[in-house]
C-alpha cells in the first residue's frame, strides 16, 4: 500500500500532552505493546491489536519484512550521509523469509523468527539483555524481552530517519533537550537530570519478571 511504498518515512505522531507515571511494570509493558502495535499498523497498514500482539507477529513475516525495510532505509541514509554513516552500524544483510501460507508454530514460522533474531544480533548488534529466543515468541514465554527487542530495533531504525514509536520519539526529544541544556549550562544536579518522573522510557530493569 501507500504506507509501505513510503518505506516508513512518515510524519511523527503528535506529541502527548503529558507523561503519566505507570503504576506497575505490567502496565508499562502493555503501554509498550500498544505503542508498538500502533507503530506497525502505521508503517505497514496492518490491524494489529494489543490483545493479540504476539499472535499477530508469531509467523515472523512482519518482523522479517520490517528488517528488510530497515536495511533499505539504512542504505539510503548511508548513500546520502556517508560521513555520518561511517560512524554507525549499518545493517546490510537481507533477511530471507517465507511470507505465504505460514502456519503459526510451524517449522517455517520458527525459521522466519530465527532469521529475524539472527539479523538483530549480527546486523544491528543488539545486546543479549534485550534479545529474545524463537520459543519466547512462538510459545509466548518471554513477552518482555520480545517487546524490548522490538523497541531497540525501532530505536536503531529511527537513527536512519525511520518513523519511531511514540515512546522512542519522546525518549529522543528528552535526550535532545537534555543535551541542549547541558550545552547552555543550565542543568542543576545530576540527580535532577535523571528525575524518573521525566524519563518515560526509563531503564528497563523494572519491566516485570
Amino acid at each position: 500500500g501507500e504506507l509501505w511504498g513510503g518505506c516508513g518515512l512518515l510524519p511523527t505522531h503528535p506529541r502527548l500532552p503529558s507523561i503519566r507515571p505507570f503504576r506497575s511494570s505490567e502496565e508499562y509493558l502493555e503501554a509498550m505493546k500498544e505503542d508498538l502495535a500502533e507503530w506497525f499498523n502505521t508503517l505497514y497498514d496492518l490491524d494489529i491489536q494489543v490483545d493479540t500482539f504476539l499472535e499477530s507477529l508469531e509467523t515472523g513475516c512482519h518482523l522479517c519484512r520490517h528488517a528488510n525495510n530497515v536495511n533499505r532505509i539504512a542504505l539510503d541514509f548511508q548513500q546520502r550521509h556517508p560521513e555520518v554513516a561511517a560512524h554507525m552500524r549499518v545493517p546490510q544483510n537481507e533477511v530471507v523469509f517465507q511470507a505465504k501460507n505460514v502456519v503459526p508454530g510451524s517449522f517455517i514460522a520458527r525459521d522466519n523468527v530465527s532469521n529475524f533474531i539472527q539479523w538483530c544480533r549480527q546486523d544491528l548488534g543488539i545486546q543479549d539483555v534485550l534479545m529474545f529466543e524463537t520459543n519466547d515468541l512462538v510459545l509466548k514465554k518471554n513477552e518482555k524481552n520480545f517487546v524490548l527487542c522490538l523497541l531497540e530495533v525501532a530505536r536503531r531504525g529511527s537513527k536512519f530517519g525511520m518513523l519511531a514509536p511514540m515512546l522512542i520519539q519522546m525518549e529522543e526529544e528528552i535526550e535532545e533537550e537534555m543535551r541542549d541544556q547541558m550545552a547552555y549550562g543550565v542543568l542543576g544536579t545530576h540527580q535532577e537530570s535523571r528525575d524518573p518522573q521525566v524519563l518515560p522510557m526509563g531503564y528497563f530493569g523494572g519491566c516485570g519478571h
